[in-house]
């Protein structure tokens, strides 16, 4: 019988872990205190690399039949134009953002996971647990009332900004407020003033608003208020918004009415471990950001992608080495600091308030769009491809040639996308015979088939998430034979 696993938080981090585990028959139980769950459209944005792993629980097609591609990026100061980035350049299957409300992409994930024999449980509470070398024992109370204490071998935290596990670790949630205030809103427009499948940014002297389509006549509008003060920020009213966004923006439409609006503040804070013994933290209860580039929910469910195939290899036995759970801090901490960074920084450069500043970051933006390395190594980061773990424990011998270690592995057209399947196992890319030999020693860990190779001599070993874990030349084969005992791999019956 597999290790069973606690997920707390059943957003769509804590839904995608699910889903994972669950797709790797681990025994799960996912619980979430909210009682029902929100039809707001809170994020909104699926990037490129999400999709690709969306794709292996089949939940990718579901979404883009009901969302909104977009394919191109502006940035314009006033109605001058800065640059305009497009994102047909991205070497994906999915080469655009998907614009899809959180409760709806909520709804899919919902749906996939039932398909999986398991679903989100309302109203039930995690009030406390402990641990010890063997598992967590966890204090939950139901939607009755009723308390118990439930034993379980791990404990994977996805539940928010104010996760109560975290909390209870004591870890230490590092970082600031930034100094401004910031509203949004959905609203139905006339016309819109871009076309469905272009986002834009607008600078201004008075600050910032983002225009994101969502459908032809249906926008989300987010805008700066000016600096923090001590009372909490006030959404817009529309009329408002239409005030703020015919300044900031081109004008020419009529915000017709609202679908639902709000105010913030950025925080940008990251725990220093994602783990503890048995219980990890994914998603907002380890990092919160800046939205800017919209990489909040696609950061959080990339965490459960990175966690899931690491946990149910460990779950069912098929490997044993410490590294394997221990690298899941390490990747995703470097890529949650990453992307604190770089959104606060395109946050800041968006309302600087000086004249001189704001012209210096208009030319210097201007520059910099008009070169292709740049426009591309800008798109690349907001699909989240360029994501990698060049520094990962993880990585193995690296002499086959073909992507760097730690690198993403391109999906290919027409072929399964990697870590497919009901059981986490690594792919092989070869054209030796040497590569039919490893997966013949290890059936429970690598796909029986055998992918064509990326390069003309060597064997490449991708990870079940899709990234490049070691290549070797024909010559030199045995060595992935030596990183697969490494990891405590469990061979052939």
């Amino acid at each position: 019988m597999a290790d069973r696993v606690l997920v707390v938080g059943a957003g769509p981090v804590g839904l995608s872990m699910a889903i994972e585990l669950a797709r790797y028959n681990v025994p799960i139980r996912l619980i979430d205190r909210m009682t029902a769950r929100s039809d707001k459209s809170r994020a909104v944005v699926l990037w490129s690399r999400t999709l690709e792993l969306l794709d292996r629980a089949g939940a990718t097609d579901d979404l883009l039949r009901i969302g909104n591609k977009v394919t191109a990026a502006n940035i314009l100061a006033g109605s001058e134009p800065i640059g305009r980035i497009g994102f047909e350049e991205v070497q994906s299957p999915y080469p655009f953002a998907l614009m899809v409300p959180q409760c709806d992409t909520e709804a899919i994930l919902e749906r996939q996971l039932e398909q999986r024999g398991a679903k989100s449980e309302l109203g039930v509470e995690l009030l406390d647990f402990t641990q010890d070398t063997d598992g967590v024992f966890a204090v939950i109370r139901s939607a009755d009332g009723q308390e118990q204490t439930e034993r379980f071998q791990w404990l994977i935290a996805c539940d928010g900004a104010h996760s109560t596990v975290r909390h209870r670790l004591g870890f230490t949630f590092s970082g600031d407020t930034m100094a401004n205030d910031w509203t949004l809103g959905d609203f139905h427009l006339s016309e819109a003033p871009f076309p469905p499948s272009e986002l834009a940014t607008c600078w201004h002297e008075d600050g910032v608003i983002v225009f994101l389509p969502m459908s032809s006549n249906r926008y989300r509008l987010i805008a700066s208020l000016g600096p923090s003060t001590s009372e909490a920020p006030v959404p817009l009213t529309r009329e408002e918004f239409q005030a703020v966004a015919d300044r900031r923006g081109p004008g020419g439409f009529v915000l017709t009415d609202t679908i639902w609006t709000t105010a913030f503040r950025i925080n940008e804070r990251q725990v220093a471990d994602y783990r503890s013994g048995r219980v990890f933290l994914a998603g907002d209860a380890a990092h919160v950001h800046s939205p800017a580039g919209g990489q909040g929910m696609n950061t959080g469910m990339q965490d459960a992608f990175n966690l899931a195939w690491k946990l149910a290899l460990v779950c069912h036995g098929l490997a044993t080495a410490p590294a394997l759970l221990d690298s899941y801090s390490i990747e995703r901490k470097a890529v949650g600091a990453s992307v604190i960074q770089s959104s606060g920084r395109l946050t800041k450069a968006s309302v600087l308030h000086s004249h001189t500043a704001q012209s210096l970051r208009n030319l210097f933006a201007h520059a910099m769009m008009g070169l292709s390395p740049v426009r591309r190594a800008i798109v690349d980061a907001m699909a989240e491809v360029s994501i990698g773990y060049a520094q990962s424990p993880l990585n193995g011998p690296a002499s086959g040639g073909g992507a760097d270690v730690g690198a993403r592995a391109r999906p290919i057209a027409g072929e399964p996308p990697y870590g497919s399947g009901d059981r986490p196992r690594f792919s092989l890319r070869a054209i030796t015979g040497e590569a039919t030999e490893i997966a013949g020693r290890y059936p429970h860990l690598v796909e029986a088939q055998i992918r064509p190779a990326a390069a003309l001599d060597g064997i490449e070993l991708v990870r079940p998430d899709g990234y490049v874990a070691a290549s070797a030349s024909s010559s030199n084969w045995e060595d992935i034979i030596d990183y697969l005992d490494a990891l405590g791999a469990c061979g052939a019956d």
